[in-house]
């Protein structure tokens, strides 16, 4: 709980994941995946519930094993790879008995995500009296250089509306959505409202902490990186 407000962590994790089988309940430096996002969950000063939506028994059994709560199992519909993460956000709000003020998705690919970025994330969402915080990493290639190919097959700058910096280190730093932590008020979720809008601010996280698991490549690259650290 922060300023009377009772804060729930939802961390979604489908069955029929494609990009990297069964990732949720992969081993990841000799825990399950899930298990990452769940300890550091479990370690928030501010969050009062840690749950799990999920339609897979065997996710459900490994996440509750970890620490956290099972209540309900997702439905079928919503455990599809066309399922919007808003909805199986709505769908956990209305289903669970507990009313909540505030509620941070946390999803289990970004495994290095800490307490303090969710802590993080939460009071300054609060503190800025803002409708919802969204974690992000500053991108090494700034997009003032990214290009598009036309129709024609020419290339054109993807900012061509914008001057192009005379330098690269001139141009202003550019952010990426990273994934790790998402931040709304439950009111505004459940009239509709997304983690995104005019009223979004940020919590800046680093690099090394902002690894997103979507492929096979990921994964082995996150179990070298974690053991290259492990070794000195």
């Amino acid at each position: 709980m922060i300023d009377g407000l009772k804060v729930l962590a939802l961390i979604p994790a489908r069955g029929g994941s494609k990009g990297v089988p069964r990732k949720n309940i992969r081993d990841l430096a000799g825990k399950p995946l899930i298990a990452w996002t769940i300890e550091a969950a479990l370690a928030s000063r501010y969050i009062d519930d840690v749950v799990l939506s999920s339609d897979d028994a065997e996710i459900i059994e490994t996440a509750v094993a970890w620490g956290a709560s099972a209540p309900f199992v997702r439905p079928a519909e919503l455990a599809t790879d066309s399922a919007d993460s808003l909805s199986v956000v709505r769908h956990a709000l209305q289903t669970l008995p507990t009313t909540y003020d505030v509620l941070v998705l946390l999803q289990p690919t970004s495994p290095l995500r800490s307490t303090a970025d969710i802590d993080g994330a939460i009071g300054t969402c609060l503190q800025a009296g803002a409708a919802t915080c969204v974690s992000i990493c500053e991108v090494e290639k700034s997009p003032f250089w990214m290009m598009e190919i036309q129709g024609n097959g020419r290339l054109s700058r993807l900012l061509a509306d914008k001057p192009l910096p005379t330098r690269r280190q001139d141009a202003p730093a550019s952010y990426t959505l990273n994934g790790a932590v998402y931040v709304a008020r439950c009111s505004d979720l459940l009239a509709g409202n997304g983690f995104l809008g005019d009223d979004t601010v940020p919590w800046i996280m680093p690099k090394e902490r902002s690894f997103d698991i979507d492929t096979e490549f990921d994964l082995k690259y996150l179990r070298f990186y974690l053991s290259e650290g492990q070794n000195g």
